[in-house]
């Protein structure tokens, strides 16, 4: 069974995402301690699942390459087969990805059911709040910025309780902090 994995950045006080969107508090440039750290937890992975909004801008982005990432970067994430999360799509507008709608949680079982490596969602914050609390989750990788914006986009959806275990936490120079979690399974 393949490993299926968040990761998602966000704030200390927990969103992904301020009002209306905005990401104006992401700590940046990213330093090479952390760039390594992306590396190896990228390197298993080689399946994608985005929601269709994060997908919309996430797709045509890195197919542009996007200015400071390098070309091994670059050429990771165009290569990588993706599948895009939508009840409103009936097929893919774009190269290397799939639609899948429906129930969820049956989509993700398909998956990490298939043979392969590990997969890897970045959300939106819509389908990664879905995937914590329907539990579908095996790692959750929140890199956590030096600021509290104080509401927008959480990382957890109200009332989606779930334990998690600490599998570590390590600090990069350019002040973001990788929490790596597993859920608790009963």
């Amino acid at each position: 069974m393949r490993t299926f994995k968040l990761q998602v950045q966000t704030t200390v006080d927990g969103y992904l995402a301020g009002p209306g969107g905005a990401m104006d508090w992401l700590a940046g440039p990213w330093t090479d301690d952390l760039n390594a750290y992306v590396d190896e937890l990228s390197r298993p992975v080689d399946c994608m699942v985005l929601g269709r909004r994060l997908a919309e801008g996430f797709i045509p982005a890195w197919a542009a390459g996007p200015e400071g990432e390098d070309q091994k970067s670059i050429d990771w994430m165009n290569a990588t087969p993706k599948v895009v999360i939508s009840n409103s799509l009936t097929e893919s507008p774009w190269e290397n990805a799939v639609v899948a709608g429906g129930d969820l949680a049956e989509t993700v079982h398909r998956l990490k059911a298939q043979p392969g490596g590990d997969i890897i969602t970045y959300g939106g914050a819509t389908l990664a709040a879905e995937l914590i609390a329907k539990g579908l989750l095996d790692e959750l990788h929140l890199f956590v910025n030096p600021v509290a914006i104080g509401g927008g986009l959480p990382v957890f959806a109200a009332g989606a309780r779930r334990r998690l275990r600490l599998v570590a936490a390590r600090p990069f120079a350019c002040g973001v902090t990788a929490l790596h979690y597993e859920p608790e399974r009963s």
